[in-house]
Parts: C-alpha cells; sequence; structure tokens
C-alpha cells in the first residue's frame, strides 16, 4: 500500500496549517456569522421567518453536497487549482448576495456560497492528510480544528455588531473579502500536496468511493463523527427560540450564548491536540462522545423536569461541545485514512456525512412545539447513534487487522 506522506513531493511539508485552517474555516463562518442577521434580513426583504431559515438549511445542504464533488475532483486534477475554483465561487457569490433583491435570490446565492465554501472543508484536510503520517496527521487536525472553530464561536458577535451598526449586508461583503484574501494566500503560499504520480480516473475514483460506502470501518467513523459533531447545529438552529421565546432573554444574548458553546468546542480541540499522540484514537473518539452524551441526557432532564434556565443550557451544551472537540479530529483521522489512495474522496464523503447530520438534525430539531425538548431528544439520539458507531467501526477495523 501507497503512504499517504507524499515523500517524492517535499514542498508539500510546507504547506501552512494557519492557512488551511483559514480556507477550512471560511465555510462554516458564512453560516454562522448570518444566524444573528435573519429578523433584519426577513424585515428588509419582506420575507417570512420560514423561508428566512431556508437560506439556513440550504447552506447546509450546499455544504454537504459540494464536498461529495471535491474530493474526487482533487484526488483527479490536485488540490490546489480545485481549491481555487472554489475560492473565487466563494468570493464571487458572496459579492452577489449583498445586493440581492428578494429572499429567492438569497436562497439561490447561498446555496452557491455554500458550494464554493465547502471546497476549503474538503481539501484542508485532505492537504493534513497528504503531508502528515497517521498520529502526526491527527495532532494537526486537532491543532487546525483549534484555529477553526475560533470562527464560528465569534461568528455570531461578529455577525450581530456588523448587522447592527451597518446593516446585514455587509456581512456579505466582509464574506467576499475573506475570500478574496484566501484566494490569494493560496496563489502565493500554498503548493500542490497531492503526491506525484497519484493522478487516477474518474471511473476509478468511482469505484473506490464504492469501496468506501462498503467499508463498515469507514461508514461508522463516518457517520459517527457526523453525529459527535455536527449534531449540535440542531441546538444552534433551536438556540434563538430557547432562548428568547421559553427563557425570555433579550435577542442580543444568544450570541454570548452560542459563542460560549464554541469555547467548548475549542477548548476539546486544544485538550485533542495534547491526548492525541498519548491515547490510542479509537479510544479518545468513544470516550470524548461518552461526555457529550452524558451532557445531552443532562440538558433532557433539565427539560423534562421543568427546570430549564440558562445555565442548564449553556452548561450541557458547553460539556457536549467539549466532547464534540475532541471526537472530532479522531474520527476524521481514522475515517480518511481508510484508504490512503483516496483522501481526497474519503475527506469529501465524511464531511458530506458531516453536514448532512448537521441538516437533518437541524430540520428534526424544528418539528414540535417545544424546541428546547425537540433539540435535546435529537442530540441525545446522535450522541447514542455516534457511540455505536464507533464500536462497530473499532471492531471491523481490528477485524480487518486479524484477517490481513
Amino acid at each position: 500500500m501507497t503512504s499517504s506522506v507524499p515523500d517524492n513531493n517535499p514542498s508539500a511539508r510546507h504547506a501552512p496549517l494557519w492557512l488551511l485552517a483559514l480556507i477550512t474555516f471560511s465555510g462554516t463562518l458564512a453560516m454562522h456569522i448570518f444566524v444573528p442577521a435573519l429578523p433584519d434580513a426577513a424585515r428588509d426583504l419582506g420575507a417570512s421567518v420560514g423561508a428566512m431559515q431556508l437560506t439556513m438549511s440550504v447552506y447546509i445542504l450546499g455544504l454537504a453536497a459540494g464536498q461529495l464533488v471535491y474530493g474526487p475532483i482533487s484526488d483527479h486534477f490536485g488540490r490546489r487549482p480545485v481549491l481555487m475554483v472554489g475560492l473565487v465561487i466563494y468570493a464571487c457569490t458572496g459579492l452577489w448576495a449583498a445586493f440581492a433583491p428578494n429572499v429567492n435570490t438569497l436562497i439561490v446565492l447561498r446555496l452557491l456560497q455554500a458550494l464554493g465554501g465547502c471546497s476549503g472543508m474538503v481539501i484542508g484536510r485532505a492537504m493534513v492528510r497528504d503531508t502528515a503520517v497517521d498520529k502526526d496527521a491527527g495532532r494537526r487536525l486537532a491543532l487546525m480544528n483549534l484555529m477553526v472553530v475560533i470562527g464560528p464561536g465569534i461568528a455570531p458577535l461578529i455577525g450581530s455588531a456588523v448587522t447592527t451598526t451597518v446593516g446585514w449586508r455587509a456581512l456579505f461583503f466582509l464574506l467576499s473579502g475573506l475570500g478574496v484574501v484566501n484566494f490569494a494566500f493560496t496563489w502565493t503560499l500554498l503548493p500542490e500536496t497531492r503526491p506525484r504520480g497519484r493522478t487516477t480516473h474518474l471511473l476509478a475514483l468511482a469505484r473506490d468511493y464504492g469501496r468506501l460506502l462498503k467499508s463498515p470501518t469507514f461508514l461508522g467513523y463516518a457517520l459517527g463523527g457526523g453525529c459527535a459533531t455536527t449534531a449540535m447545529y440542531g441546538f444552534v438552529a433551536a438556540s434563538p427560540f430557547i432562548f428568547t421565546h421559553q427563557l425570555g432573554r433579550p435577542d442580543y444574548e444568544v450570541g454570548m450564548y452560542l459563542a460560549v458553546q464554541f469555547v467548548g468546542i475549542w477548548l476539546g480541540s486544544m485538550t485533542a491536540a495534547r491526548l492525541i499522540s498519548r491515547v490510542p484514537i479509537d479510544r479518545l473518539a468513544i470516550g470524548a462522545n461518552f461526555l457529550s452524551v452524558v451532557a445531552a441526557v443532562g440538558f433532557l432532564v433539565a427539560v423534562l423536569s421543568g427546570h430549564l434556565s440558562v445555565p442548564l443550557v449553556v452548561a450541557p451544551m458547553f460539556l457536549f461541545a467539549a466532547g464534540a472537540g475532541i471526537a472530532s479530529p479522531a474520527a476524521m483521522t481514522q475515517a480518511i485514512s481508510v484508504n490512503p489512495k483516496v483522501v481526497g474522496s474519503a475527506s469529501g464523503l465524511y464531511g458530506f456525512s458531516q453536514m448532512g447530520v448537521g441538516a437533518a438534525c437541524s430540520a428534526i430539531t424544528g418539528l414540535g412545539s417545544n424546541p428546547a425538548l425537540s433539540a435535546a431528544l435529537v442530540l441525545v439520539a446522535a450522541g447514542v447513534i455516534a457511540q455505536a458507531s464507533f464500536w462497530i467501526a473499532v471492531r471491523s477495523k481490528r477485524r480487518a487487522i486479524a484477517e490481513s
């Protein structure tokens, strides 16, 4: 089996981790930064609440679908040129969205913006995996995740500040400018990291995709990783209604409470970066997700007992997020290492599972008349599914090792 480290491409070892983090978090930053602006945009465009929520749903779906495309294409044509095309799409659609005359146009442009932004999410992970062996890849992915979550963590605060001072349209000028900056840095600083001599025909990539989909190990880590991490998007979608409608807090506080959640992810990622070289990766993923399950159960108990309060929402979600921050790089490393010949495809398929789970959890959380109960049930169910998926993946991997 060919090593995943591009020994015949030394320049690939110098791909700056901070730049990979910057292009990776751009995709999700555009989602979180717009949440506080939804009411103002709805009033300005004369749109319903449902229509504005659709701008979020299609963005998540765009992040999911786009990752299926960028993975195989970057395996075939190379990481750098495909990434640059995605960044152009991200920058141009962001600028266009700033002038959207109605909500229908904005919905379409948000979908296209997501299709451009997700290029960095797929290719950033693939570039890390291209340039590192297993444990080092896990450490680098944890460090990158640590930097990445800073963006979504402060995004609601930035979104609130910008919307309040200069209006919601300024957010899209800001995102477009970020796309331009990323393109310039990629052009000048980022080398091609796909190993030389590994160009694969698209038909072969389709077969490799099929092998990944038939692999219990990959599917376990992919589904488990999605449930362990992006299930919290369901809570993010419900949080304005939980804090303002059910707990009577003012709108501007929502961004602060969400920021606390992302601090949990940041601390979890920092912990993972320290532990991933000392603790078996499988054990780390399972243990971290168990912490998230316990936190989700605590949140559910608070809802069912009628003692829901801001601390009893924020504290469990902080612990859930910390568990997700630890589990994310561990699950990601294992998933994209199943077949080193198709790292880009595995990264894309893993990202699709993450965003697909996030979109599903967001949609399910919107059902029912009690947002807190819906969010708590979704988090508990996702945590249990993740735990079972990780166990299946570990057993499958051990079986494969024993048979080889």
